[in-house]
């Protein structure tokens, strides 16, 4: 009688944690559906502020979510289309991509952006597959649009900072940072502005 009543509860807690968990994993899904809706709606308002940012009355009126941004990121060989943020923090790498070092891409150095991984179609999680000569648009907020050639692929240890300042000051790179999610490590793409 003692065994059945320990199986008893045995199962009621194990079906417990087990309804606990496939909530989370809901709620998880939910939450990054939710972030990438919100990237989305980001991508529509830059494109309207785009549209509309000769008229005098609405640049002075325009949504503040576009001040942030920085441009867009797109790689069409991983159908990667996002608005980049111009400073970097963990709430805006949840909903986009940042720009967390460099200038502008009409100027020499290094554009670092970085973005999450989460192991899906999301941010930054296929730019592994990346190779070399791929190309990358990088698109700023005067409508510009820059491409970039990959000419390196790495990896790198989490604390290696290393990728952020090393260049080469003649060319106008851009270096893409992400998290490999097996190892801890950081995956880098380093790609050469195309003259």
């Amino acid at each position: 009688k003692i065994n059945k009543r320990f199986f008893k509860f045995q199962f009621i807690i194990s079906f417990i944690l087990f309804a606990f968990f496939i909530f989370l994993l809901i709620y998880y899904t939910f939450s990054r559906k939710n972030q990438e809706k919100f990237s989305k709606q980001l991508i529509e308002n830059y494109d309207i502020y785009k549209l509309y940012s000769n008229n005098n009355s609405y640049t002075q009126a325009k949504n503040s979510s576009t001040d942030n941004l920085f441009g867009i990121i797109e790689i069409p060989k991983i159908n990667l289309y996002y608005p980049v943020f111009s400073n970097i923090s963990e709430d805006l790498l949840k909903t986009a991509p940042c720009k967390m070092y460099g200038t502008s891409p009409n100027e020499q150095g290094n554009i670092c952006i970085a973005g999450h991984n989460y192991n899906n179609n999301m941010f930054f999680s296929k730019i592994n597959i990346l190779t070399v000569n791929d190309k990358i648009y990088l698109h700023d907020i005067s409508s510009n649009r820059y491409v970039y050639k990959v000419f390196e692929l790495s990896e790198v240890l989490e604390s290696d900072l290393s990728p952020i300042f090393d260049y080469n000051s003649n060319f106008k790179q851009l270096t893409l940072i992400t998290c490999n999610n097996f190892n801890s490590n950081r995956i880098i793409v380093k790609a050469k502005q195309k003259l």
